[in-house]
Formats: structure tokens, sequence, C-alpha cells
């Protein structure tokens, strides 16, 4: 006998509907993913702390590895995965609540980027993350969109790349910072940033003898020589964070571009790092220096803390405050000042600092950084140097604040970084020295170089 719905008891009705709403389990790491790119959505947070926190520590090799797949596969390709679901979609973006958002992201971005993860489970524990919300309305609607999305073929990139706007699109960048690349790098320096940005960048580690690079070995951590600075290494295979080197502070995580910032910054006896953590300058100026006399300022309490149990040195003092605000006349030989800035020479890593990033922005940052440069300026000694430094590839973050320094102070003048690199030539790994170096300036490009972005100036006091 076939029964109609009408003949179905309402106990079983009402069963059938609990079944339905029933939450269903979800794998850990796509869990972890969209409780962190909901941070990063309506808290302004950044992706590569959260996935290295202790929050987050527990999950398997395999989970971590698959929630740090999603997390910055949906930031690299945002404006991508947004235009797709936006051509299907009945509503605008913007009126969609950010759970059901990220949610419909992760299921998009799985669906044309991860082959190996079937296409039922990617998009039905994204029907599940939206019943974990509690945004159950939205259900039919994300199913709805999932399933054109997954009959549907990933669409061909584009093949406009010859202009500022087709490589924007192509490579999911705001169009505005592509074409000031253009302008400041020239066009194809600024489409090798945009494919830099847009992968998995190595892991670079600096080490502190020869003995933990054996320990790294025997944990089954393979690497190869750094291709930027000769006593970095490159991690291709093994996670580095699990092993006793790393966890005993004898391995740094470090992009090659800041390790060489770091030594060129070179020696002295009585050292001032200025904006101190995460802390792995001050880590190698204090194993180049053991000698001298390191204070390590840091600001904020929480980042001094960390800063403490990354760089657990005799010969370092870390000191929470502003730099600007320190008591005394105390006096340096040697000042690093690695300002806060944009990051856009970190991108690869840090790809929601792109969708965040106004242009009004840089001028409040150049005022800042200003301010702390001439700050720094009044701690070197006589004949002292002192290294400005940024992660940035923004002009008015970089020379133009250097320029306006000297131009308030004429007791300092610019060393050149190129004469600096051809001294320094036996700790390097890259022999085009010179194309490290715009004018009397540092200066590394994503993709042209390979490291992040790092610019930096070495003053020095008459």
């Amino acid at each position: 006998m076939i029964l109609s719905m009408d003949t179905i008891p309402q106990a079983a009705k009402n069963s059938d509907k609990e079944f339905r709403n029933q939450e269903m389990p979800i794998s850990p790491a796509r869990l972890a993913a969209f409780e962190i790119l909901r941070r990063v959505t309506q808290q302004d947070a950044y992706a590569a702390e959260l996935l290295h926190s202790s929050t987050y520590s527990k999950l398997s090799p395999a989970d971590h590895g698959l929630a740090t797949e999603l997390v910055m596969g949906v930031l690299r390709w945002q404006s991508s995965l947004d235009d797709r679901i936006s051509q299907i979609s009945s509503q605008k973006l913007a009126k969609l609540d950010a759970e059901v958002l990220i949610s419909l992201r992760m299921a998009v971005y799985q669906l044309w980027f991860l082959d190996r993860v079937p296409e039922h489970a990617a998009v039905h524990e994204s029907v599940e993350l939206i019943k974990r919300a509690k945004k159950r309305s939205a259900v039919p609607f994300v199913n709805a969109i999932l399933r054109k999305v997954a009959r549907a073929s990933r669409p061909h990139e584009s093949e406009d790349r010859a202009t500022a706007a087709g490589l924007a699109k192509s490579c999911a960048h705001p169009q505005w910072l592509v074409e000031r690349w253009a302008q400041i790098y020239g066009f194809d320096s600024a489409q090798r940033i945009c494919a830099y940005d847009q992968t998995i960048p190595a892991t670079s580690i600096r080490a502190s003898d020869h003995e933990t690079l054996k320990e790294l070995e025997s944990d089954g951590i393979q690497f190869v020589p750094g291709r930027l600075v000769a006593s970095a290494r490159i991690v291709l295979s093994g996670d580095v964070t699990r092993g006793k080197a790393f966890l005993n502070g004898l391995v740094s995580i470090q992009d090659e571009g800041s390790q060489l910032v770091a030594l060129l910054a070179g020696h002295g006896e009585h050292i001032l790092d200025c904006c101190a953590a995460p802390g792995g300058k001050t880590r190698i100026l204090a194993e180049r220096n053991p000698q001298s006399r390191i204070m390590a300022v840091e600001l904020h309490p929480h980042r001094a803390r960390l800063l403490r149990n990354r760089v657990p040195l005799g010969n370092v003092e870390v000191v929470t405050g502003d730099v600007s605000a320190q008591p005394g006349n105390e006096v340096f030989d040697l000042v690093l000042a690695d300002v806060p800035c944009s990051g856009t020479g970190t991108l690869a890593r840090n790809p929601e600092i792109k969708w965040r990033l106004q242009p009004e922005d840089l001028r409040e940052l150049a005022a800042r950084q200003l301010k702390i440069l001439q700050s720094a300026m009044g701690r070197v000694a006589p004949l002292g140097r002192l290294v400005y430094s940024t992660c940035s590839l923004e002009p008015e973050e970089n020379q133009m604040v250097v320029e306006a320094a000297l131009g308030s102070d004429s007791s300092f003048g610019v060393i050149e970084t190129r004469m600096l690199l051809r001294q320094m030539q036996s700790q390097l790994a890259w022999d085009e020295v010179d194309s490290l170096t715009s004018g009397p300036y540092l200066r590394t490009i994503p993709g042209v170089h390979p490291c992040d972005g790092f610019f930096a100036a070495v003053l020095a006091r008459k």
C-alpha cells in the first residue's frame, strides 16, 4: 500500500522533521576553518595567528593541514569565490549573514580547488555548518546555490592579464593595489607579485646551530639550503612545529627576507629593538651579538609575553611599552625600527590584508611610522646606526617616511645598502645583489625574489 503524507501519523511526521533538522557531525578541520574565517571576518583577527594558536594545536596533522588549506585558500581567492556565488544567488552578498557567506565560500573553494575532497562532503558539511551557526532558515538557499555550483564546471581563468583590471580579477586582488604596483614596479613585476600571493609560500627556518639541523633530520624533517640567505633552510616536508627543536626554541620559522633585514642590521654593543614582537629579528640580533645588551620594546602586553617565550636569551631585556615614551635619555649604537605596516609584502601568508586595506589607510600608517622613526632616531648614539624596515610594498610607508625623517634631522645620513650587501656576500645565497636594492635602500619583491616583500633603510648618525 502506498501512503500519502495525509495518511502518515503526526508522530511520524514530527520524527521526520526532527531527523531533517538534526545536526550531523562535522569534521574537526572544517569546523576549525569555519570558526577561524568567522573571526577573521567579524573580529579582524589574523588567520595565521589563529591557526598557530593553542586553540587548534590539538588538531591532528591531517586536520590541521586541511583547516589551513581551507582558511588560506578561501582568503586568497575570496573575490573569485564571491563573483561565482553572486552570479547564482538571488540575494546580494552584502545582505547575507556572515556565517552563510563563509559556508558558501568554503564549499565553492573545495568544489573548485580540492580534487581529493568528495563533492558530497564539501556540500553536506557546509550545510551542517549553517545549522551549527543557528541559521537553519538559510539551509534551502545554501543547498540550491551549491547544487548549481557542483553541476557546473569551474570557470576558466580569465586570459585577460594584460591589464590591471584583468590581472586583478584573474588573481583575486583589489584592482587599486594591482594598478599601483604596476605603476611603481612595472607590469611584469605586478604579475609576479600577484602570482606569488596566490601560492602557498615556502616555509623557511633558522636554526641555532648544526646540531639542531641534525636533530630536525632525525625527526624526519627534510629541508634544503635557503635561496636568499645562506644560513636559512627551506622545509620540503615534515612539521617543524611539532618537533622538540622548535618547542625548545632552537628553531624559528622566519621568511628569508625578514632574516636578511636582521642580518643587514649587523653588530652593536648596546642595541635597541623598537617594535620587537614576534621576535624573529630580535633573536638573530641576540645570536649574532652574544656579548651585547639588547633592549626589546613591545607595545602590546600579550605580544611582549610571546616575545619573552620566543627569545629566551640572557642578553635580551623585554620591555612592555611605547618606545617613544620610554623614560630616560639612554642611547644605543644600533637601533632597529621594524615598524607596524600595511603588510602588503606578505599577502601570500596574510591574504586577509588585501580585503581590509584601503588607500586612505596608507596615509594614517605613514604618520604613525614617521613618529616611531623620529623617536628611534633620538635614541641613536653619535656614530651609531639605525635600520628602518617594513614588510610593505608601498612607497608611502617606506622611502617617503625615511625622506621625511631625514628632512627633519640633518644629523643623519643614508648608508647604501648595496655596499653593505656586497660586504656580506658570503652570508647570501642570492648572486644578483644589485637586484635587492632600489636606490640606497633594500627592496625585495615577492615573485621577483624568493621571499616576501621587505624594505629597509640604514641610517647613520654623523
